[in-house]
C-alpha cells in the first residue's frame, strides 16, 4: 500500500473511532436518565369541564366629567383680571374673573338721568293733571283740554316706568363684570389672559366637578340593543391598570349619523382613582357562549410558552402549550388546547418539570 492510501486511510480510522465513542457516551447518558427516578410533587388537580362564557363585545371610551361648564362673559369687554389658575379647586360663588366694567358704568349713568328726567316729567304731569281736573270739574276748561291733560300724564307715568326698567337691566349688567363659579370643581382650562376681548359666548375658562365622573363611548347597533340602563360593565383602565365596575347611566337612541354609533354613559363608582380625559377599555356582555377555563394559577410561562401541567391517566404531569382569552374571576378562558375530562395542575406548579409524578392533594372541577 502506498503513502497516499494510508494518508486516506487514517483520517477514515480517526471518523469512525469518534463516532464509536460518542455513540457509546451517548448510550451511557440514556442509561443513566432511565436510571434517575421521576420526581413525586403534591399539588392540586382540577378536571377540565365545559362551561358557559360571556361573549364580551369592547369600545374605546373616554373618562368625562358628568358636570362641566365653559365659563364666558355676557359682556363685550377687556379681562381686568383672572383670579384662578389651571388645576385649582375652587368652590361655588368663587370669583373666577373680571371684565372691564366702563362701558356699563356709563350705561348705568345714562340711565339714571334719563330716570331722573322722566321722574321729573312725570311730577310736572302729575301736578298738572291734579290742578286741570278740579279745574275740570268746575267746569272752567272745556273736555277737550282735560283729556290731552290727562293723556299727558299717563305718557309721563309709562315714561317714568320704561327708565326705571332701563336703570334695572343696566344695574344688572354689572352683575355680570365679574364671573364666579356656578358649582364647586377644578379649573381644567385658561383659555384667555388679563386684557383680552372678551365676548359673549366666547369661553374663557372651562370648570369641570371631578367627584362625579363617567366613561363615554359608542358602539355598534348590535351592542347597542343587548344593553339596558343599570347594567354592570367592566371597564379596564389602561394607564393604571386598574379593573372598574361601571352601570351604564345613559342610553342615546339616535345614531350619530357619521359613524351609525350610539352613545352610551356609563357611570364610575364612588372614590375611583380615574381621571377626566383619561381612556378606558369598556366590557359590554352580549351573550353566552360554550367554552372551558381553568383556574389562573394552572397557567404557566415557561421560555416565553404558555401552557399548563395536563396529568395522564398514570398521574404524569406533561407540558401542554395552550391559546388563553379573557382572564376574569380568577380564571382563564382557554381557547385551544384542552378539552373537557383532562386534568389540569392547580398548584405547586413552580418547581414542576414534564415527566414528573403527581400525587393529587385534591380534586375538583373547573
Amino acid at each position: 500500500m502506498n503513502h497516499r492510501a494510508m494518508k486516506a486511510i487514517k483520517p477514515a480510522t480517526v471518523a469512525l473511532a469518534l463516532t464509536l465513542a460518542l455513540s457509546g457516551c451517548g448510550e451511557k447518558d440514556k442509561q443513566q436518565q432511565t436510571a434517575t427516578p421521576a420526581a413525586s410533587v403534591t399539588a392540586h388537580i382540577a378536571v377540565v369541564q365545559k362551561t358557559l362564557l360571556p361573549v364580551i363585545s369592547t369600545a374605546p371610551g373616554s373618562v368625562i366629567a358628568e358636570q362641566q361648564a365653559q365659563i364666558a362673559s355676557r359682556l363685550m369687554g377687556f379681562i381686568r383680571e383672572i383670579n384662578v389658575q389651571e388645576g385649582q379647586s375652587v368652590v361655588a360663588g368663587q370669583r373666577l374673573f373680571t371684565v372691564d366694567p366702563s362701558d356699563i358704568q356709563g350705561q348705568v349713568s345714562q340711565a339714571r338721568a334719563g330716570l331722573a328726567q322722566a321722574e321729573a316729567a312725570l311730577a310736572d304731569a302729575k301736578n298738572d293733571y291734579q290742578r286741570f281736573g278740579t279745574l275740570y270739574k268746575e267746569e272752567a276748561i272745556p273736555k277737550q283740554q282735560w283729556d290731552k291733560i290727562r293723556l299727558q300724564y299717563q305718557v309721563a307715568q309709562q315714561q317714568a316706568a320704561a327708565a326705571r326698567a332701563g336703570l334695572g337691566t343696566a344695574a344688572a349688567q354689572m352683575r355680570y363684570a365679574t364671573l364666579t363659579a356656578p358649582f364647586a370643581g377644578i379649573i381644567t382650562q385658561k383659555l384667555a389672559n388679563v386684557g383680552d376681548l372678551a365676548t359673549p359666548g366666547k369661553p374663557v375658562l372651562m370648570l369641570e366637578n371631578q367627584s362625579r365622573l363617567q366613561v363615554q363611548t359608542s358602539v355598534s347597533s348590535d351592542v347597542f340593543a343587548h344593553l339596558k340602563l343599570g347594567d354592570s360593565v367592566s371597564l379596564q383602565a389602561n394607564d393604571t391598570g386598574t379593573a372598574i365596575t361601571g352601570k351604564i347611566a345613559r342610553l342615546v337612541p339616535a345614531a350619530d349619523p357619521a359613524t351609525r354609533t350610539y352613545l352610551v354613559k356609563i357611570d364610575l363608582p364612588p372614590g375611583t382613582q380615574l381621571k377626566s380625559g383619561m381612556y378606558v377599555l369598556v366590557a359590554f356582555p352580549t351573550g353566552q357562549r360554550e367554552g372551558v377555563r381553568v383556574p389562573r394559577s394552572a397557567v404557566l410561562d415557561r421560555a416565553g410558552i404558555t401552557g399548563v401541567f395536563v396529568v395522564d391517566a398514570q398521574g404524569i404531569a406533561h407540558y401542554r402549550m395552550v391559546r388563553v382569552g379573557d382572564t376574569s374571576d380568577g380564571q382563564v378562558e382557554i381557547q385551544a388546547g384542552l378539552t373537557p375530562g383532562e386534568r389540569v395542575v392547580t398548584s405547586a406548579t413552580a418547581q414542576l418539570q414534564s415527566g414528573d409524578k403527581i400525587v393529587n392533594a385534591g380534586s375538583g372541577n373547573v
